[in-house]
């Protein structure tokens, strides 16, 4: 029935194309689409939590407490993001080798540190040799999104940090007067008048996470820029049926295509976000509003 499919030479183009494009590394292209949106999908409420608690760290009256989400913003918004990507990986995944060879392992006699080598015991490996290779690619897809929520997640907590100084100290201080404690001021009113001054930022942030989903590929991820790179470099009859030449154009602009959807269809829905969370509120957005809803 796909015959046709061995000898392009001699079909269309259009029928060549629609076999070259159905192969089974393709739905492994278009599969990592996939990914990425999962890894948004996940990242982004996890950046967020770790934004919350950083930005309540900050904020605390407790010193210790205080230095620690202070530092943790100034260090990670210092530094490069390709660097903590790269060093986060590595360390992560050393860190949780080394608690497995210390519970699992612990008449290995050998050092750890071998020069330049980290060694473990086998049984400590993470994922374990044996495991199967869809094993190996959860455990980096893990990695990957704990690396995206503490980078992002300290862009977070800076946010919503400033966010939670821009809400009216009077507000706070009428919500005291009414004798609410300091926990029910902090979460009926600080935090929901919070949102309407952090979506700006958190909406800038957004856009700078769904860019930075390249970076899988650093981390050892077979992502959308991975397979456009493999799919798209020269190919010859001597090793696959479909040779073509450099079209890596031609994948990298479906790339462009994408981020740019994913970015406009991303600021149509924070915008509408936006104005339900300024409705009522008394700031530019609801005072707009409110004269609009009046005319």
């Amino acid at each position: 029935m796909f015959s046709y499919c061995t000898e392009p030479d001699t079909l269309a183009t259009v029928w060549w194309l629609s076999c070259y494009l159905t192969t089974g590394v393709h739905f492994s292209f278009y599969l990592s689409f996939l990914k990425v949106l999962g890894i948004l999908a996940v990242t982004a409420p996890v950046s967020l939590a770790f934004g919350f608690g950083g930005a309540m760290a900050a904020r605390s009256r407790i010193l210790p407490l205080s230095l620690f989400g202070k530092g943790y913003i100034a260090i990670v918004r210092g530094v490069p993001d390709i660097a903590f990507f790269l060093f986060f990986v590595i360390a992560l995944d050393q860190g949780f080798e080394w608690l497995r060879h210390q519970v699992l392992c612990s008449d290995w006699t050998d050092p750890i540190r071998q020069g330049n080598d980290f060694l473990v015991c086998p049984q400590a490996k993470l994922p374990l040799g044996t495991a199967p290779q869809p094993i190996h690619q959860l455990y980096a897809f893990g990695l990957a999104i704990v690396t995206f929520a503490i980078v992002f997640g300290a862009f977070a907590a800076n946010v919503i940090f400033g966010a939670m100084r821009a809400v009216p100290k009077a507000q706070l201080e009428t919500a005291e007067a009414y004798g609410m404690s300091p926990r029910q001021t902090f979460w009926r009113i600080l935090v929901p008048q919070m949102w309407v001054f952090a979506l700006p930022g958190l909406s800038n942030l957004w856009q700078v996470l769904i860019k930075a989903t390249p970076l899988l590929f650093l981390l050892g991820i077979e992502d959308v820029v991975y397979w456009a790179r493999e799919l798209g470099g020269t190919k010859t009859a001597r090793f696959t049926s479909y040779p073509h030449g450099d079209w890596r154009m031609w994948y990298f602009l479906a790339l462009l295509v994408f981020y740019l959807l994913m970015t406009w269809g991303s600021e149509k829905i924070l915008k509408r976000v936006m104005a339900r969370l300024t409705r009522g509120q008394a700031t530019s957005g609801g005072e707009a509003q409110r004269k609009g809803v009046a005319a």
